[in-house]
């Protein structure tokens, strides 16, 4: 169901928007846009608008949206994730949290000459932004991402994931 639900994220929602692309969602962000062209947005990508805004879902008639509840980012994403039946879905770390786009592996011999030599030494694996071109690894940020992630699924009793694969 991934590939069928995209978001739109009202400027309001900077963290739930990036902690759906860290989960592999694709959703766009907007730090500073007006309420007519996020719902233009919405319209011309097919795209599901979310906002915690009451008069712009009011507005937003003929566009898919939800009215986020909680002022809390974890609970912000397991509201989406729960309205949406995405759980399952879930897949960390497959896209770029600047450019919202599907990263591709990258080989050790290529990132060489991409990473500082410290980062190339002690990374395992590597992927990179084809937009961008942002490089992934799974640093030592990676850990306390992990966790967080874990306690969401956690709440919804999916069990414990480390992901070997991948940034």
């Amino acid at each position: 169901m991934r590939g069928l639900v995209k978001f739109v994220v009202d400027c309001m929602l900077g963290k739930l928007a990036k902690w759906l692309k860290i989960l592999g969602f694709d959703a766009v962000f907007f730090s500073k846009i007006e309420d007519d062209a996020l719902l233009e947005i919405a319209i011309k990508e097919g795209r599901t608008l979310l906002t915690r805004d009451t008069g712009l879902i009011a507005r937003a008639k003929r566009t898919p949206s939800l009215l986020i509840a909680s002022e809390e980012w974890r609970e912000q994403t397991e509201q989406v994730l729960d309205e949406f039946d995405l759980w399952k879905d879930v897949n960390p770390n497959s896209r770029c949290i600047e450019c919202n786009v599907v990263l591709r592996d990258l080989s050790r011999e290529k990132a060489k000459n991409l990473v500082t030599p410290f980062v190339f030494e002690n990374a395992d694996t590597f992927a990179l932004c084809p937009d961008c071109g942002r490089v992934f690894w799974r640093g030592t940020h990676l850990k306390d991402m992990e966790n967080k992630i874990n306690c969401i699924l956690k709440s919804r009793k999916i069990p414990f994931i480390e992901w070997e694969n991948g940034v």
